[in-house]
């Protein structure tokens, strides 16, 4: 590593943590100004809005907005770099234009890195916290709002709720359905099935069964029935972004089991997985579209490269949600959808290097 090396990794990675660290902080303190109400309200102790909420809350915004950052970071100073003509003195000194761009990309490298272990490890578990605070001193208690709920509990087993209330741990209009080699073995029906805490099981209520053997068919009814049933009450508690507290060996584990119940959210937790990945890569790809810009000296200096650059950076992160939506409606697989946008802005990251001023 050369001194010129170790002055652009400084002024990349220093510009990146200060323009960050100004936003969160103007960021809290909004935050803090729509939030107050609630936190009076709800009695919040001072010590769990900061360590459970705040250092909670800044990991996750950190990582959503790196890409944009670095993109920005990038354009600030070499923008500066450009108009005090630093870069056509380090172009005409010798080195390559390429050879330039390795003490970007090794700044890209530790921001990458760091957002794919913040997202894939650490925000997860901060998640976990930061949606408990909410959920105590913030939002309303969560219900389940579900209706027409079915699940595969094993291979052959099939449920149907028409709905569940979780604040009574029960179940309505219940149906329990047995295969074996692709033929109706058995059926249960029933006006509502309730959890029991105590004994951890269910109780069946008003229930009507039907037992197949081949041309035979045995039909039960009764009022009541207390058995276990391969699944608890957790299964309907699920939030919607329960997903975002899973850390990557969780949410792999998580994706097996809701795909052994035939569940149709597979898309979405498979596009959760992949952009965990694929957001952290748009780091190089931003960093190398920005150098291509700020580095050329133009009459409209930085105000010129900032306002193209968030422009970019900005159409980046609409074609990440809409390309997402695709694999959403199973137009596209989830991985291919991840990745359309870096695809697209590699491509035109290539060009502008290409005609970058050299």
């Amino acid at each position: 590593m050369k001194i010129l090396d170790i002055y652009i990794i400084k002024k990349f990675l220093g510009t990146f943590f200060f323009s960050m660290t100004l936003i969160i902080l103007i960021v809290v303190v909004f935050d803090i100004s729509e939030k107050i109400d609630d936190f009076i309200q709800k009695d919040a102790p001072l010590k769990a809005i900061i360590f459970d909420f705040y250092f909670n809350f800044i990991p996750y915004f950190v990582n959503l907005f790196s890409p944009l950052f670095t993109f920005i970071a990038v354009i600030l100073f070499t923008s500066k770099m450009a108009t005090r003509t630093e870069i056509v003195a380090i172009l005409s000194s010798g080195v390559s234009y390429r050879r330039l761009l390795l003490p970007y990309l090794v700044s890209a490298t530790v921001i990458a890195l760091l957002s794919l272990y913040l997202n894939n490890f650490v925000i997860p578990k901060a998640t976990k916290k930061r949606i408990a605070f909410e959920d105590r001193y913030i939002r309303n208690e969560f219900r389940n709002n579900s209706k027409n709920i079915h699940l595969q509990i094993s291979p052959d087993n099939y449920i149907y709720l028409e709905r569940f209330n979780v604040q009574e741990q029960t179940g309505y209009k219940f149906s329990i359905e047995k295969f074996s080699e692709g033929k109706l073995d058995y059926k249960l029906m029933a006006e509502n099935i309730k959890w029991d805490s105590v004994k951890k099981d269910w109780t069946i209520n008003n229930y009507f069964a039907r037992t197949i053997n081949g041309v035979d068919e045995n039909i039960r009814k009764g009022k009541k029935i207390d058995t276990t049933l391969g699944f608890t009450p957790k299964e309907f508690g699920r939030k919607d972004n329960t997903v975002e507290t899973m850390d990557y060996n969780e949410l792999n584990q998580y994706i097996d089991s809701e795909r052994l119940k035939g569940a149709d959210n597979i898309e979405l937790l498979q596009i959760e997985k992949y952009r965990r990945i694929a957001f952290p890569f748009a780091t190089f790809i931003l960093t190398l579209i920005g150098v291509s810009i700020a580095s050329r000296k133009v009459r409209g200096g930085i105000g010129m490269h900032i306002g193209l650059g968030i422009l970019i950076s900005f159409t980046f992160i609409l074609f990440m949600q809409v390309s997402t939506t695709f694999a959403a409606g199973g137009l596209v697989s989830p991985l291919v959808s991840v990745w359309i946008p870096n695809f697209l802005f590699t491509i035109l990251a290539l060009y502008l290097l290409k005609t970058a001023q050299k």
